[in-house]
């Protein structure tokens, strides 16, 4: 059973709507209709009114209005162009009782743009406005057409920056969600795909997608992250990231319950196995749900070239330990079991700790602060310096520590192995929790020694045992462990083995590959 989510209830949600809001059916009247939406917008600049007559000779009273720059000004135009020049030969003002009406017959004989409709509620009218439509007004008409003309421009399809592969697409979101939606329908040719839309946020009105392929997915996860989102009660949604705080599982985790991705293959394949795709207009960041913990050790080029039976699997998950204990072990075995150390070795140790006057701990957490210093720096920098500061900020201070005696040489070495594997990791999103425990794993060595870091690696395993993603557990297929399901966890067994898709998502679909000669001779 979906367990639901913990977030309560916001309590602006019986609270009024701002006075300046839109409510209540249009008018017949054009001057009326005019007025409101005036004083809706308050005489906006950006608020183009357009008003002209129709008719044979001119005895109709018509208006467009729209939003400058959001609305594509050359289909804008185009518009104009139909209702002043063709509208003269359709007859809006003639009159017959078996006739439909001036603004129907607009739609049916006017109007060319193909996503075209008529509407009463001036709420209806302002959304659409907002959002890149044309708006027409007709005196005498309790109704308004709606007219397609949203600026699809944006920026280009590119390489993303930050989930980069060797072999595989190039392709990444951009910032407009129908060409997000157009990326993945590219992949995924099949009438199954399912797209809703939602807007959310009182004040943004963002468009937000929700995508899944109907037969494959669990229906009852569909239907959970539907009743997550419409129990969303904010002012705005700016990225895909307010969402996720939002509507996940657990909030008081370093973990992250739910998966986010900038590639449209990534995604594709996530819908082939039973998941559910979130894409928010205005960000080239998609969310996956659910999310188990070892799929932030999976990238997309495993797929994409020939079978390595894990290799590069197990050197993630390996660099996962060092990145987390590595400094926490230096700190305990240095400091309480020194017997585990080679003579030689603890020797050449206690010779470099000679004169440096701090202890393990306070070592390690001031290279460790810094190195934290020097990566946010070199991220918030401008892009063509910030790397050079990281580097050569890091490889400065590290040596002049050391002959300045405030660190030794192994805790430089410690700390830069450390560093490296925090880097390996194909979702940035898991490095965030591996950093903040890193030195909580450190604070216990330096107290308890291997015991503290023992007692905390089972606290936190049976934390992540606790943690669920949309009625999925986090550590599936580990615990609770599914032989079957290990051909792709910590290794990635050949295609033609993976015949069935994971059994943890409860897919409909169980079957992903139905012949059964497909397999190598």
């Amino acid at each position: 059973m979906l367990r639901k989510s913990k977030r309560p209830k916001s309590e602006s949600a019986s609270a009024p709507p701002p006075p300046s809001q839109p409510s209540g059916r249009l008018s017949s009247r054009l001057e009326d209709n005019l007025d409101e939406l005036r004083r809706v917008f308050g005489n906006s600049s950006d608020v183009i009114f357009r008003e002209f007559t129709l008719g044979a000779s001119g005895e109709t009273k018509a208006a467009v209005v729209y939003t400058e720059c959001i609305a594509n000004s050359e289909i804008v135009q185009r518009l104009l162009e139909n209702l002043m020049i063709q509208a003269r030969e359709v007859g809006i003002s003639d009159a017959a009782a078996s006739q439909p009406s001036g603004m129907e017959r607009l739609l049916q004989f006017t109007v060319t743009v193909a996503s075209a409709r008529i509407e009463t509620e001036l709420a209806a009218l302002t959304g659409n406005m907002l959002s890149g439509h044309t708006i027409v007004l007709l005196d005498g008409e309790a109704g308004a057409l709606t007219v397609d003309t949203r600026q699809t421009e944006g920026r280009a399809v590119s390489e993303s920056n930050v989930q980069t592969v060797v072999r595989g697409p190039r392709d990444s979101f951009t910032e407009l969600i129908r060409m997000n939606t157009t990326l993945v329908r590219r992949r995924i040719k099949d009438t199954r795909l399912r797209v809703e839309n939602v807007q959310l946020g009182c004040v943004t009105s963002t468009d937000v997608a929700l995508m899944y392929i109907d037969g494959i997915v669990n229906k009852n996860v569909v239907e959970e992250v539907r009743q997550r989102l419409k129990r969303i009660e904010i002012d705005g949604i700016l990225e895909s990231g307010n969402i996720e705080e939002l509507i996940q599982d657990e909030t008081f985790t370093p973990f992250p319950t739910m998966y986010n991705t900038e590639r449209p293959d990534v995604v594709a394949a996530g819908l082939l196995e039973g998941r559910v795709a979130i894409l928010v207009d205005g960000t080239p960041v998609a969310l996956l749900v659910p999310v188990v913990f070892t799929q932030f050790f999976q990238s997309a080029e495993d797929y994409y070239n020939r079978s390595d039976f894990g290799f590069l699997r197990m050197l993630r998950f390996a660099s996962l330990l060092i990145s987390m204990f590595g400094p926490a072990l230096y700190i305990a075995i240095t400091t309480y079991h020194q017997e585990m150390l080679p003579t030689v070795l603890l020797v050449s140790l206690a010779a470099q700790r000679e004169g440096v006057p701090f202890p393990a701990f306070v070592e390690a957490f001031l290279m460790e602060a810094t190195f934290e210093i020097l990566r946010e720096a070199g991220v918030r920098m401008p892009r063509a310096i910030g790397s050079a500061i990281s580097i050569v900020g890091a490889l400065v201070l590290g040596q002049a520590a050391v002959e300045a005696g405030f660190v030794s040489a192994a805790m430089v070495i410690v700390v830069s192995i450390t560093a490296i594997t925090s880097f390996i990791f194909p979702s940035f999103s898991i490095s965030i929790p591996v950093r903040i425990l890193r030195f909580l794993m450190m604070a216990g060595a330096s107290v308890f020694g291997l015991y503290g870091i023992f007692v905390l690696m089972v606290l936190i395993a049976l934390h992540m045992c606790s943690l669920r993603s949309f009625g999925v557990p986090y550590m599936s297929p580990l615990a609770p462990y599914s032989r079957k399901e290990q051909q792709d966890t910590f290794f990635r067994f050949p295609l033609w083995m993976q015949r069935s898709r994971p059994r943890f998502l409860r897919p409909s679909d169980k079957i992903r590959e139905r012949k059964s000669d497909t397999s190598p001779k």
